[in-house]
């Protein structure tokens, strides 16, 4: 089981609460390689939706850059920030949000809900597929015969609650788990069999699901150091 918790509980209370589980930081102020699944990480070329020539440095710059404002348009040059401070818009400071436009040039304004189904959600996704795919099949290795609990700053798994932001944990733990609105990454295989008496043999045909592939040119030099097998993972 993974489980999402707020990392202002304090793992000290979160320890107490998962004593058998792996405790897993995935916020940018992580001191361990899990900051890697942050949002904010910079990886650099993270694709800008609807925009096939137009990258940023991570999935949070694309979704503050083609952010609308009442007093302000998208804003391109977010594309290219790399402190989370500087890629951050504040509503404060432009007037209210009204949504987010679809891709640089696009005309339709998506609202904060349909701006994280067609933005943030596949972008994110795009991020975990491209750069982090390894760290996805090492947490779901070790989700195999061990509870790991996910530390976010927000633990919103709800996409149409639009009081808080959306948890990348949640993402996290929806891609690796198969879930909404990750999962279609479950597949079934139609698995072929041969069976044996000693005097006569027969075929039959069995469907097993299992976790589609994606091919990764990652290099696994820094994901597969980390330890999953210590209570906190570096």
């Amino acid at each position: 089981m993974i489980i999402i918790e707020s990392k202002q509980r304090g793992l000290d209370k979160i320890r107490c609460l998962y004593p058998n589980a792996i405790i897993v930081d995935v916020t940018i102020d992580s001191p361990y390689a899990l900051r890697k699944l942050s949002p904010f990480y910079i990886w650099g070329n993270i694709p800008v939706r609807f925009n096939s020539n137009a990258t940023a440095t991570c999935v949070e710059a694309v979704w503050q850059g083609l952010k609308v404002f009442e007093k302000v348009d998208i804003d391109t040059t977010i594309f290219n920030k790399t402190q989370p401070e500087d890629i951050i818009r504040e509503s404060n400071d432009y007037g209210k949000c009204i949504g987010y436009k679809r891709g640089i040039y696009g005309k339709e304004l998506y609202d904060y809900i349909k701006a994280r189904e067609y933005i943030f959600i596949p972008t994110y996704r795009w991020m975990l597929e491209n750069n982090a795919y390894n760290i996805i099949n090492r947490l779901r290795t070790v989700n195999a015969t061990k509870d790991i609990v996910l530390l976010d700053y927000c633990t919103n798994s709800d996409i149409e609650n639009t009081a808080e932001p959306l948890s990348h944990a949640f993402l996290v733990k929806a891609y690796t788990e198969g879930l909404p609105p990750y999962e279609d990454v479950i597949i079934t295989k139609t698995i072929h069999r041969i069976c044996s008496n000693g005097r006569r043999e027969w075929h039959y045909t069995t469907e097993e699901r299992t976790f589609k592939e994606i091919p990764t040119e990652v290099s696994k030099d820094i994901q597969l150091k980390i330890d999953f097998d210590s209570t906190i993972i570096e």
